[in-house]
């Protein structure tokens, strides 16, 4: 299935960091939108999801701190400012149901990972709450657990 995937939606940026402290209760699609040099980095791979943050502001969803480096052959007439602030595209409904999440729930709104899907640059954003400092390491144990389980099944089938 990962295969297929990576076919159809091929991942241009990944915020690892972003599962490891948070637990990310629901996830959005959103389209972004760019200036014409931003996609030709992306094309090149060129960017950093890793201290981006999504923040609402009149039910409008912006993405603050992607960065996105400038091409040594983007336009000389465009200034690129690689870590502008960039608005995502959703719906009416899905705006209003992140607001109420956000500001009555406490939720917080992270970006997950930037992808191609149809030729469009989107990008994943979760729905998530913090972890504490007792669930990372709860987490990592079970993840520890898994990668050992596996061995051990691996090695009593020889």
């Amino acid at each position: 299935m990962s295969k297929q995937k990576a076919d159809n939606n091929p991942t241009i940026a990944e915020n690892r960091q972003a599962r490891h402290e948070y637990f990310i209760e629901e996830t959005y699609e959103a389209g972004m939108a760019l200036q014409g040099w931003e996609v030709k980095s992306l094309r090149a791979g060129r960017v950093q999801l890793k201290e981006a943050y999504v923040f609402l502001k009149n039910a409008e969803a912006f993405v603050f701190g992607a960065h996105i480096s400038a091409l040594p052959t983007a336009s000389t007439h465009v200034i690129p400012d690689p870590i502008r602030t960039r608005k995502l595209l959703l719906n009416r409904a899905e705006l209003s149901r992140l607001v109420g999440a956000v500001e009555r729930k406490g939720y917080t709104l992270v970006p997950l990972e930037m992808y191609w899907k149809a030729g469009r640059a989107k990008l994943r954003i979760g729905l998530a709450k913090g972890k504490k400092e007792h669930d990372k390491r709860a987490t990592s144990k079970d993840r520890d657990w898994q990668r050992e389980k596996s061995r051990l099944m691996k090695h009593s089938k020889r």
